[in-house]
């Protein structure tokens, strides 16, 4: 019997950085599910300059975060903060009660796990702290690939 390997090697100097969320001073690289293919999860390159602020947000699907070096401080939803370094990661479950917001201390780089490599199915809905009102702005959605997608049920 002949297999034929599947394996992928992602090497991150090979792949284009695109503009993050938080804009100026976050750069992202998608490692897998856009360029290659997977069934159930995507992974990005996340790198921050020092001070850049991912205002308060959630997803509705859950995300993991890996910080591979640097410093970020991380505020819940409540407003608890925690510092958190090299080694150290956040799990943040589907919904509003999972929102977070982090602010970079210095140059950080991170890994972020999402359970599926839909675009549309990531959107990041921002927060107002004072209202509580979630929103994302068009252009977020155009980014996100979510003008039009199939039902999520």
């Amino acid at each position: 019997m002949k297999i034929k390997s599947t394996l992928k090697i992602v090497d991150p100097d090979n792949i284009e950085s695109m503009v993050g969320m938080a804009r100026d001073g976050h750069t992202i690289k998608a490692l897998i599910g856009t360029d290659i293919k997977t069934d159930r999860m995507r992974v990005t390159l996340a790198r921050y300059e020092p001070n850049i602020l991912e205002k308060l947000h959630w997803h509705p699907i859950e995300a993991f975060y890996y910080v591979l070096s640097g410093h970020i401080l991380v505020r819940d939803i409540e407003g608890k903060e925690t510092k958190m370094g090299p080694g150290m990661s956040i799990y943040c479950p589907a919904g509003m009660a999972g929102a977070h917001e982090w602010e970079s201390l210095d140059h950080v780089e991170l890994l972020a796990f999402r359970g599926t490599p839909e675009a549309n199915r990531k959107l990041q809905f921002t927060v107002d702290k004072k209202t509580m009102r979630s929103y994302i702005e068009a252009d977020d959605v155009v980014a996100s690939d979510a003008l039009e997608f199939p039902s999520h049920y």
